[in-house]
């Protein structure tokens, strides 16, 4: 059920982020730059931009990493480093989960999505970067952003192993994410 009342109030603040600067530590060190599309996913975005604001995505892992495909993070529940991270990838946040926001925008190198799970309305904190073109992903899964700086970092994050990308041993952190106006 989405949490109506969080949601509205997100979108009332006064100004939504322009986007994320993601300091990356571990096999990829150094800090990313990421716009958000506030008008083409402006739940998505605010959602993004409060959980960021809120110091809730520091510390949090890049847990499903595919060679050729994408590197996802954001699992604020169970993906924070130092944890069992045996579940990483199966939480969110406590706002509730998001309606899908899908839009025109392709999924190209470097476009930020939004993870979810089969039911299409239920986004909720985890996000994915994308390494290469993934078009099957159109109309699927929200575009939530893209990289405009430090792509570089994103090639360079810990790929995981076998088909669903999972990292094993240290995955690498998002050890800051700051909203920038």
């Amino acid at each position: 059920m989405y949490k109506t009342a969080a949601i509205l109030t997100l979108l009332a603040s006064p100004a939504l982020a322009t986007g994320l600067e993601i300091d990356i530590a571990g096999e990829a060190n150094g800090t990313i730059t990421i716009d958000l599309f506030e008008d083409v996913a402006p739940l998505h975005t605010a959602q993004i931009t409060a959980i960021a604001e809120s110091g809730a995505y520091d510390g949090v892992v890049f847990h499903r990493v595919i060679d050729g495909f994408m590197a996802q993070t954001g699992d604020v529940q169970n993906g924070r480093l130092g944890s069992d991270l045996s579940r990483a990838g199966t939480g969110g946040s406590d706002l509730g989960n998001i309606p899908a926001e899908f839009s025109e925008l392709p999924f190209e190198r470097g476009v930020v999505g939004m993870a979810r799970s089969q039911n299409p309305n239920s986004a909720n904190s985890q996000f994915f970067i994308m390494f290469e073109p993934g078009y099957f992903l159109n109309g699927q899964y929200t575009v939530v952003g893209e990289v405009t700086d430090g792509m570089d970092i994103v090639d360079a994050i810990k790929r995981g192993t076998g088909a669903n990308g999972l990292v094993i041993g240290r995955p690498d952190v998002m050890q800051a994410v700051r909203v920038t106006e």
